[in-house]
């Protein structure tokens, strides 16, 4: 009998993968493309909340767990997909220099970030007033980590390109059976893609829109993340990402004009180069109403769990999340009633 059947081999998926298999666990992971969110996001990394200047939920216990387990599978599989790179926000008047100020000196946000400010100059970016420097930032390259994970996966033999059919599930008393597999947990990682699941799709997920541009912008020569009303993240060969949208009503993945210029408009307020767009993309990223992810079993079916909700910060959320379902599973740990489901059935009943 497996142990896990993971259904969805984004950030999350991987992330429950590796924590099962470090911890000497069999698993069959099916891939489910059904929401490719993780393989087109931006994928930077920041313990900041750079538009309110607030400390993001959990950020130091995030940080503590994903990396060294990020720089594990990094050593594993003999792959890089991990790039720190420092994030500068640009500020945009007095008034913000001395918000920045105020939040560097609040305990839990000064290690992250600097009290000075970053006066550096960019030839093609004006910034009269500066910049403020977050720390322990950075970005993944999700596609080389998924496609590495995968094939390593495979080579275990405890993978498969098959979509998941949810209708094939029988309840058995010890797990399920799911066509010739028993198991005795599924865990459910599948992104928007929940909306299909019957088992979970009356929790609250919504879904964001995103779109991201690459460019080409040979003048513009940045060796760190600008961060101001969209990011332009520099990847090496002239190229940078530039994102991203937010729409809370288009569900799907196809790029749009409108998303493309109003990208384009941001992009020309801070830069004053030229560019030339190279990609464009679109995902619907796994978002709550109340912000919080969705972590923890069916009501039920104590077989089931889910595993979703990781938003725009997955790369934090995905290894810290993933961690503490496993020890939800296995040691009964209580989750943290912030991501634990619970509270949307609760919340159905009142």
């Amino acid at each position: 009998m497996i142990d896990y059947l993971i259904v969805g081999s984004g950030l999350a998926g991987i992330s429950f993968a590796e924590i099962a298999l470090q911890n000497n666990k069999s698993i069959l992971v099916f891939d489910n493309d059904s929401q490719p969110s993780s393989r087109i996001a931006g994928g930077l990394y920041n313990p900041v909340v750079l538009k309110r200047f607030s400390e993001v939920w959990k950020a130091k216990e995030q940080l503590e767990f994903a990396f060294p387990l990020y720089h594990n599978i990094q050593k594993k599989l003999n792959v890089v997909f991990d790039f720190q790179i420092p994030i500068l926000r640009k500020l945009a008047s007095i008034e913000e220099q001395n918000n920045w100020f105020q939040a560097a000196d609040k305990p839990n946000l000064a290690p992250f970030l600097e009290s000075k400010l970053v006066t550096t100059s960019f030839e093609s970016i004006a910034s009269p007033f500066h910049y403020g420097k977050v720390n322990y930032t950075g970005y993944l390259e999700i596609s080389t980590l998924i496609e590495a994970y995968t094939k390593y996966l495979q080579v275990l033999n405890c993978f498969s390109n098959e979509g998941f059919n949810h209708n094939e599930i029988e309840f058995l008393e010890d797990g399920i059976q799911y066509k010739n597999s028993k198991a005795k947990h599924i865990i459910f990682a599948e992104g928007f893609g929940l909306h299909a699941n019957p088992f979970f799709n009356d929790l609250p997920l919504d879904g964001t829109k995103g779109e991201l541009l690459i460019i080409s912008a040979p003048d513009l020569e940045l060796d760190v993340v600008i961060k101001s009303s969209v990011f332009i993240l520099p990847i090496g060969n002239d190229l940078y990402k530039v994102g991203a949208t937010y729409d809370w009503i288009d569900k799907t993945n196809i790029p749009t004009e409108q998303g493309k210029q109003e990208l384009v408009e941001k992009l020309k307020e801070i830069i004053s180069c030229d560019f030339e767009i190279v990609k464009h993309f679109g995902g619907v990223r796994p978002t709550v109403k109340d912000r919080r992810p969705l972590v923890g079993t069916h009501p039920t079916h104590p077989q089931l769990h889910v595993l979703n909700g990781l938003g725009t910060r997955g790369v934090m959320l995905g290894p810290y999340l993933a961690n503490e379902l496993f020890q939800h599973i296995e040691n009964n740990t209580p989750l943290e009633k912030e991501i634990d489901i619970i509270r949307c059935y609760k919340k159905n009943r009142n």
